[in-house]
């Protein structure tokens, strides 16, 4: 079976997995999704309060609004 790889969490965010591309200005940066869709994506607040370092390459975990698939927000580097 073929999981499916958009979930939905409980504040109504999509959450979808990618691997970082470019790094971007002001801790943004040029995202690729599993479905061969490029976003723009920052990072969350509390990685920025650790301190989390991305590079590209490194995988994520990003919450996307339903109503916006374009931006995202980075939460979680595994």
């Amino acid at each position: 079976m073929e999981e499916n790889t958009a979930k939905t969490n409980q504040k109504g965010f999509i959450e979808v997995i990618g691997s970082i591309e470019e790094l971007l200005p002001s801790t943004t940066f040029k995202v690729k999704l599993e479905n061969g869709q490029e976003i723009l994506a920052h990072l969350s607040g509390k990685m920025r309060m650790y301190k989390i370092r991305l590079l590209p390459g490194d995988k994520v975990r990003i919450e996307m609004s339903p109503y916006d698939l374009t931006k995202g927000r980075i939460t979680y580097r595994m």
